[in-house]
């Protein structure tokens, strides 16, 4: 009898032992060009159209992230700070072009390493084989939104007939149900080609699209006086740059019908109803896969999954809605520099709470790591956010942001070179290189102000000593995160 209780008991705190220290499952979806303002959770313009149910269910069993910023914005550049938890200059990533070097040190195979089941279904933009994952399906290169080809070690699948935001879903889904190892905890990257250029959503959201009108950003009509040389310069506005045919389907017969109603030599006229084309294909891309999301957690929570998996929802950067006339991204101007951030951990994040600490992409791969109880490389650049999803902000928590944009002269839209700097309040950046007058240029913004950014203050005698203080915090945080010397040109003075 004594033999068989003791049994009992060890028995008993073996299972006490294996409940304390069962390591979380991670289920990080992402999307492309997602700008947070296409969020129901964060509010705005769009926030009472119901437009993301289930990416708001995130926000609302968790936490919603009010100040999460990219350091390069721009799509393959992130996706490679994300995996690596490194800045551009250091894992070598710059733009859409650079190849990328898929034998560097990733978070992945750290976890791979040690005991977690790795894959990856979706859209990761980097060129070659990837490392790391037990499992990965990926699009080569952007990827196509109908009859999409999918990679994997075996070779190409062609879906025929179907949608890249469903088929990702599904494969996810037959992953997770069929192939995984349910023995191990498991790390899922679900990665959405949508909302990218040129906005193709399913029919069946198109079609409850069609005939929505949606409020204009009040920056539409922007003329740039407040700003400087690049603002002025690019090539990237929903008047000029959004091509007719292929970005807003202006052969479509409906919309065809529209444009005859308006006098197109109205450059406002054509702009608005640009914006409304623009917008019905990019949020119904945006409904697509907020309704996929919901499969996805509605799996986890039939499965009994739900209870051990952290779920966390963000994008490779921002972008623009036709604020200050544009769209896509680039810029470290707010709407293309901030990027949506919800997650939620059962038991251990506090349902519907609000982060406003400085978070940025670097810190993913290292918050990944944390999750799993392993100590993160010294050449990570980033910070674990689990103390943040705890509720606990660490006394030492950073107050500023390093920002470089490298792609000029490049393919698209003509976004000069530049860096930046920002805090909670002011931004300062610096364009520079050889088609920008002088080689510098200089912008500097209270966002307390001037929140859309529309007016440069740089030079206002009045903000002096603080552009002084952030001047030299650029240069701290250039040294910090080892900025070689030959990005930027000019000394900063």
């Amino acid at each position: 009898m004594l033999i068989r209780f003791i049994a009992l008991f060890i028995a008993f705190q073996n299972c006490l032992f294996a409940a304390e220290t069962e390591r979380p499952n991670i289920l990080w979806l992402f999307s492309d060009d997602h700008a947070y303002q296409a969020i129901g959770a964060y509010g705005g313009r769009f926030g009472d159209l119901n437009l993301t149910p289930n990416i708001d269910r995130i926000a609302d069993q968790g936490m919603r992230f009010d100040r999460a910023y990219v350091g390069n914005s721009i799509c393959a550049p992130a996706r490679a700070t994300l995996l690596t938890g490194k800045h551009s200059h250091l894992n070598g990533k710059f733009d859409n072009h650079d190849t990328f070097d898929h034998d560097q040190q990733q978070f992945q195979k750290i976890l791979q390493q040690n005991g977690y089941q790795t894959a990856m279904v979706g859209k990761i933009h980097l060129k070659g084989k990837m490392q790391g994952f037990d499992y990965w399906e990926v699009l080569p290169g952007q990827g196509r939104y109908w009859n999409p080809a999918f990679v994997t070690e075996e070779g190409e699948t062609v879906y025929k007939g179907e949608h890249s935001t469903d088929v990702i879903t599904n494969n996810a889904i037959k992953w997770l149900d069929t192939k995984r190892d349910k023995d191990k905890p498991f790390m899922l990257m679900v990665h959405y080609k949508a909302p990218h250029r040129h906005w193709e959503p399913t029919t069946r959201w198109k079609e409850r699209f069609k005939d929505k009108i949606f409020p204009e950003p009040a920056t539409l009509f922007d003329d740039y006086e407040g700003r400087g040389f690049a603002a002025k310069n690019q090539d990237m506005s929903i008047l000029h740059t959004m091509e007719m045919g292929r970005d807003v389907k202006s052969n479509q017969p409906e919309r065809k019908a529209e444009l005859a109603k308006i006098d197109q030599k109205d450059p406002r006229a054509l702009t608005k109803l640009k914006y409304q084309w623009y917008m019905r294909d990019y949020l119904a891309c945006i409904a697509g896969v907020d309704e996929n999301i919901g499969k996805l957690l509605d799996y986890l929570e039939e499965s009994g999954l739900a209870k051990n998996t952290i779920v966390m929802y963000s994008s490779d950067q921002g972008f623009y809605l036709g604020e200050h006339g544009w769209f896509d991204k680039r810029f470290m101007y707010e709407e293309s520099y901030r990027a949506p951030l919800v997650m939620k951990w059962p038991g251990v994040t506090k349902p519907g709470s609000v982060n406003q600490d400085l978070v940025q992409n670097i810190d993913y791969a290292e918050t990944f790591l944390d999750i799993a109880g392993l100590e993160s490389p010294e050449d990570m650049q980033g910070e674990s956010l689990v103390p943040l999803f705890k509720g606990e902000t660490p006394d030492d928590w950073r107050k500023s942001l390093y920002y470089h944009y490298y792609e000029f002269p490049g393919f698209w839209h003509d976004v000069r070179r530049h860096e930046g700097v920002s805090t909670e309040r002011y931004k300062l950046i610096r364009f520079y290189g050889k088609d920008v007058p002088n080689g510098e240029e200089w912008e500097f913004y209270d966002l307390k102000a001037d929140p859309n950014e529309m007016t440069n203050v740089y030079g206002n005698s009045s903000y002096e000593p603080t552009v002084s203080e952030m001047k030299k915090e650029l240069l701290r945080l250039r040294d910090e995160y080892k900025v070689p010397g030959e990005f930027g040109g000019k000394p900063i003075k």
